[in-house]
């Protein structure tokens, strides 16, 4: 069955905002990534290369709260007040499919659903009314 966490994006602001939060939820990160660790054709500066290009903290057994800051190479730009997207975990490619194929009717496809180098099959969009929701299966649950 799939899951849904909030994700929400930064202009610069992840890591400071993400370290508050784990101020006041308390844990600890289950990933940091930069967008300078990840294999790109398109060219990060040196300003943008120590932003944060996804993290994660686990709130509760069930909800992680997942961020990044953006990047004009990589998307729509970070406007406050509509930086969230639903994040939508499958259990299964085929979940994957059909959550994405369902959801994203009529809508943007921001990032067709593929393999990635973070070893998950992923895909964003932004549906027909408007709300951005990013699909993924973690390959790393099959082991």
């Amino acid at each position: 069955m799939a899951t849904i966490n909030p994700y929400v994006n930064f202009n610069g602001s992840c890591e400071d905002a993400f370290n508050f939060y784990r101020n006041v939820f308390g844990g600890d990160f289950e990933y940091v990534g930069r967008y300078k660790d990840m294999p790109s054709e398109k060219p990060i500066s040196e300003a943008d290369a120590n932003k944060i290009m996804h993290i994660s903290l686990r709130i509760s057994k069930e909800t992680v709260l997942m961020g990044s800051d953006t990047h004009e190479a990589f998307g729509q730009p970070c406007v406050p007040g509509t930086n969230i997207s639903i994040s939508v975990n499958t259990d299964s490619e085929k979940e994957a499919e059909n959550i994405f194929n369902s959801l994203s009717a009529d809508g943007q496809i921001i990032m067709p659903l593929g393999k990635t180098f973070w070893g998950s099959y992923f895909g964003m969009f932004t549906d027909k009314f408007g709300i951005n929701w990013m699909v993924s299966y973690d390959y790393e649950q099959e082991a």
